[in-house]
């Protein structure tokens, strides 16, 4: 089966193809500031992204009518469970129309619907960040009114676990994980028998990241709110000027490791920290699996670092095994999640599943 897959991020677009399980091209379109800075809304990029992305695949030798099936990473549509699912009419229709807000990762189906529908071939997305398999507990706030969502790094932490379900020789779906995604965002998930019951919310939940504040005392958050500032203004201090880059002025987790190693001291702090947030989270999502633990999985590109996972190491070693998955399989994931409907698992229906 030969698979075209395409994975958009806020600058750039990622796109593979694939001969059953076996990567044989792969491309990283970069997207300037200055190429995006017009467009006023994410899905307005389309046009430009799809046709950098036809682009590409023509200077390597292929057309839509090369492939077998077309995978997108999913974007932030409905809630639904984990799964593999066809893009059809509904998901289309919450891209232009997103639920949640806009993330460039929604530009993917759309471009997956465009070159399927060209070459008569189905089009999938694989565990959007939007999976949502929690237990009515999780949902349970403390305020009537206000419920908990589940938005976390599902296609990378599905996939992390069962490679790690593999190697450990179980079935994911026999296991209970706790896995730690460390990139640009944070999210730390409890994995019941296959399905993730609890997470801390990679939006406004748990740890701080690179530059998202994570969870911040109410108090604090609603004399900000009155402090003069714009609800647009406020949610991009949050979510995009917070965590590491409100206390160092970097996205760069290696900047910050190595101003720590040169003896800066708030660096220093903000290392520590950052650590000891993630092994906090890690020992709540162990309180959730009532500490019948089989493994902790460290993922996401902060895991190649060996001080940071030995600094997190030594709060949570006593929980369970620890094992490390550096980086991201999301492309050869999306592969997976379409090869395993081609091969005769059914695939879902989005309109079907919405929660």
């Amino acid at each position: 089966m030969r698979l075209f897959i395409v994975n958009p991020g806020a600058t750039s677009t990622k796109i593979a193809v694939y001969e059953d399980e076996t990567e044989v091209f792969a491309e990283s379109i970069i997207h300037t500031q200055e190429e995006l800075a017009g467009y006023a809304h994410v899905i307005d990029q389309l046009p430009l992204r799809e046709s950098l992305v036809r682009e590409a695949l023509a200077r390597a030798g292929y057309t839509p009518k090369d492939f077998d099936a077309v995978c997108s990473r999913g974007g932030l549509i409905r809630h639904i469970p984990s799964g593999t699912y066809r893009i059809d009419d509904a998901v289309i229709r919450d891209i232009y129309n997103p639920p949640f807000g806009e993330h460039a990762s929604s530009i993917g189906p759309a471009i997956a619907k465009s070159i399927s529908d060209e070459a008569g071939i189905p089009a999938f997305l694989v565990d959007p960040v939007s999976v949502d398999e929690f237990n009515p507990i999780a949902r349970v706030t403390g305020l009537k009114g206000m419920e908990r969502e589940s938005f976390f790094h599902a296609l990378n932490q599905k996939a992390v676990a069962r490679k790690a379900a593999a190697d450990l020789g179980k079935p994911y779906e026999s296991l209970n994980l706790i896995v730690v995604h460390m990139g640009g965002g944070v999210s730390v998930a409890a994995h019941e028998k296959g399905r993730v019951v609890d997470v801390y919310n990679v939006r406004d939940e748990g740890s701080f990241s690179l530059d998202r504040s994570g969870s911040l005392p109410v108090n604090a958050i609603v004399n900000l709110c009155y402090s003069g500032i714009s609800k647009v203004d406020l949610k991009r201090k949050l979510s995009f000027e917070g965590g590491v880059y409100s206390y160092l002025g970097t996205r760069d987790f290696r900047e910050v490791e190595k101003r720590m190693l040169e003896g800066n001291d708030e660096a220093s702090l903000i290392f520590r920290a950052l650590a000891y947030q993630h092994a906090k989270d890690i020992g709540a999502m162990a309180a959730v699996l009532r500490f019948q633990v089989d493994a902790i999985l460290l993922t996401g590109g902060i895991a190649y670092s060996d001080r940071f996972c030995a600094e997190i190491t030594s709060y949570v070693e006593k929980i369970a095994l620890i094992l490390r998955y550096p980086g991201e399989e999301e492309m050869k994931s999306l592969a997976l999640g379409a090869l395993r409907v081609l091969r005769g698992e059914p695939a879902k229906s989005y309109a079907d599943s919405i929660l």
